[in-house]
């Protein structure tokens, strides 16, 4: 089933590129817009007139036009200036918990700034003095000033005993830059290859659409499990595009996995299941009275079911994900005749990519990582990372391989890593895609990827033994510890926050440590180029981009070392906020399976009588009184200060690529520290 045309975008489309011919044609001449009969006299005279005319009003034109502009500047900026305000004076109400506002992270962080802003004002005095084209030297007669006697000291302690430690630290992040620069070159070199060559797995069987001419027997039994917490946005479109599925029903069965606490939220649950099972769905709610390993462990319980034993793949959807109605019969077909094969992992794709900048942003690193990482490990080596959700696995592989275990935050990638060791292999289908939602609020993004950062910290200590001790070759041992573990998921975040938000405006107070323009600039902006090849349509964010990653370096390299020591809130779980966006197609979808009549079932109850349905309705109102408000988040602020301060210092010294780095990358952090990115509260 094709996707329809997106009538809307095309409309919206049309009316930018006329906005732009009509602004195109006023800069050529600013009467565009009056309607003008030209009557040509013999002499030509009135047409030189009017010529002159027009010249004599295109600078006044040209001056209000220009005029506009920088009022709506201003009233931009001021605004800005007036949220800024705001934030900052709601900051502390509600007042933050004080494990997390005075972490040791925040304070290590709160005392760098203090020793910065030290040093750019000891800088200052010495600037005006003149003492960074003369500087003074210890021994000298000229020396008699007790400042200048102080600076002359610094100039000898940082020269000898601050600058050689501080290089050598310089130089090991730059070897880290470049080895992680070459695998992700490689990366892109192997997924050009795969392109080039069109390799992709090919099925030994496809599924027809004339599903009345093929027997039933032909489709193996599938379990499609949606667990849930609380979704009191997305519950409704998830499940209908799980039960629209193309596939026999007396071969398939939905277990929703509600491991809601809000009771008004189980409540419509279990009123959208009814509905479903009225209309003939093999649907099933589930709802845990102990409520433990979070996701892990929902999973966990609902494979524990005795009606378990008669299926054959288990498909798993979160929350938010709406497959396409032939979800099952593209993916299935792959376990045919491969005996060895666990899963079958696809692609997301999101409705809300365009929502705001910073679903944009994710856009373009989800992108890199589906089109290119896990396809090029799918295709040369048969592993990847599942992703946790939009897969099929074979149940008979998750249980050899130990089931769903509650030991860390990233469930998905520690059963991935099982089942590799015990010599399982996996699918990447690129082609396939499934809809689902970015986090479109930074306080949102954040948790997501404190989760993703902290847990595989947590999983390679605790799999590192097991791994040196597994049967599968070497160089799958290698490719685990060094490549999958190590330098993507240690080393990145690592010099990351270390070489550009630490080493970097250092150097700008201790000279005699050298960091290259082209480690600073050209290098970055290389990576940034081949992150953003998967997702063209996104280059002109390229430059904010850059920024941002380095801006979210303090939340990954945070969550690495917290997960690595298990410090903190390392092993905390926040379900990740939803707004239930949904697409033209799964509301087609959805509205056909509308029109389908109902089946009676002896299971109806009196919740779907008309009082009941007020009720629900009663209960959907609920979510329209809650409000989230912006938060101040102190750690971006604290290094967006540090990076000013330090451009400040730059300016002196007249570094140019240097300073412009540290300007936009301070500006960065501090939009971010404000809560200024994503989505905004009314």
């Amino acid at each position: 089933m094709s996707r329809p045309p997106n009538q809307e975008f095309q409309e919206w489309w049309n009316k930018q590129r006329d906005k732009q011919q009509q602004k195109d044609l006023f800069l050529e001449n600013p009467n565009y817009h009056l309607t003008t009969v030209d009557i040509q006299s013999p002499t030509g005279g009135e047409s030189k007139v009017n010529k002159d005319r027009t010249r004599t009003r295109s600078p006044k034109q040209l001056f209000w036009f220009s005029l506009l502009k920088f009022h709506q500047f201003s009233n931009s900026f001021l605004s800005l200036l007036r949220t800024a305000n705001r934030r900052i004076s709601e900051s502390d109400y509600p007042s933050p918990p004080r494990s997390q506002s005075e972490s040791p992270f925040y304070r290590v962080i709160k005392f760098f700034l203090i020793v910065i802003v030290l040093l750019l004002a000891f800088e200052l005095v010495a600037y005006f003095k003149g003492w960074h084209f003369s500087p003074p030297r210890l021994g000298k007669v000229e020396v008699v000033d007790l400042v200048e006697f102080v600076y002359a000291n610094w100039l000898n302690i940082r020269a000898n005993y601050l600058a050689p430690p501080l290089q050598s630290l310089t130089n090991v992040c730059i070897v880290l830059f470049l080895v992680q620069s070459l695998d992700r070159i490689l990366l892109v070199l192997g997924c050009i290859w795969v392109k080039c060559w069109r390799l992709k797995p090919v099925a030994q069987m496809e599924y027809l659409d004339d599903v009345e001419n093929v027997s039933v027997e032909c489709y193996p039994m599938v379990l499609m499990q949606i667990p849930m917490c609380n979704e009191r946005e997305v519950y409704k479109q998830s499940i209908a595009a799980v039960c629209t599925q193309d596939w026999p029903r007396e071969r398939m069965l939905v277990q929703v996995l509600d491991d809601s606490n809000d009771r008004d939220v189980q409540d419509l649950i279990k009123a959208e299941v009814l509905r479903w099972q009225q209309r003939g769905v093999p649907i099933l709610y589930r709802h845990r009275l102990i409520r433990t390993g979070y996701k892990a462990g929902n999973l966990k319980s609902a494979m524990s079911c005795d009606y378990v034993k008669d299926y054959e793949y288990v498909a798993i959807f979160d929350a938010d994900f709406q497959p396409a109605p032939d979800f099952l019969k593209k993916t299935v077909p792959y376990f045919k005749g491969n005996d060895d094969l666990a899963l079958v992992q696809t692609r997301w794709a999101f409705v809300n990519k365009e929502e705001n900048l910073l679903t944009r942003l994710q856009n373009i690193n989800l992108s890199f990582h589906f089109e290119v990482e896990q396809q090029v490990n799918g295709v040369f080596i048969n592993f990847f990372g599942f992703n946790g959700t939009a897969g099929v696995w074979r149940i008979k592989a998750l249980e050899d391989s130990g089931g769903w275990l509650e030991r860390t935050t990233v469930e998905d990638m520690d059963i991935a890593v099982r089942a590799h060791l015990c010599g399982w292999k996996f699918i990447y289908l690129n082609d396939v895609k499934c809809l689902c939602e970015l986090p479109e609020s930074y306080e949102a993004y954040k948790k997501q990827q404190h989760r993703w950062h902290s847990g595989p910290m947590q999983l390679f200590r605790l799999c590192f033994v097991d791994i040196l001790h597994s049967k599968v070759s070497l160089a799958k041992k290698a490719n685990l510890i060094f490549l999958f573990f190590l330098l993507r998921k240690l080393i990145l975040p690592f010099y990351s926050f270390t070489l550009f938000c630490i080493i970097l405006p250092l150097t700008m107070f201790l000279p005699e440590a050298e960091l290259p323009a082209w480690v600073v600039c050209y290098v970055p902006g290389l990576m940034s180029l081949l992150n953003i090849l998967p997702a063209p349509r996104s280059f002109p964010f390229i430059v904010p981009f850059l920024l941002f990653e380095n801006t979210m370096s303090v939340t990954k390299f945070n969550a690495m070392i917290a997960g690595l020591f298990r410090l903190g809130n390392a092993y905390e779980w926040i379900v990740t906020k939803k707004l239930g966006r949904s697409s033209e197609a799964d509301l087609l979808a959805i509205m056909e399976t509308e029109s389908d009549p109902p089946v009676r079932s002896p299971t109806l109850r009196r919740s779907s009588s008309a009082s009941g349905l007020a009720e629900l309705n009663k209960l959907e109102l609920k979510r329209a009184g809650k409000s989230r408000r912006n938060r101040v988040y102190r750690k971006e602020l604290a290094l967006a200060f540090i990076l000013l301060a330090a451009s400040v210092r730059s300016l002196l010294s007249a570094q140019g690529v240097h300073f412009y780095f540290l300007l936009f990358q301070g500006i960065t952090f501090l939009v971010v520290g404000l809560d200024l990115i994503g989505e905004q509260a009314s």
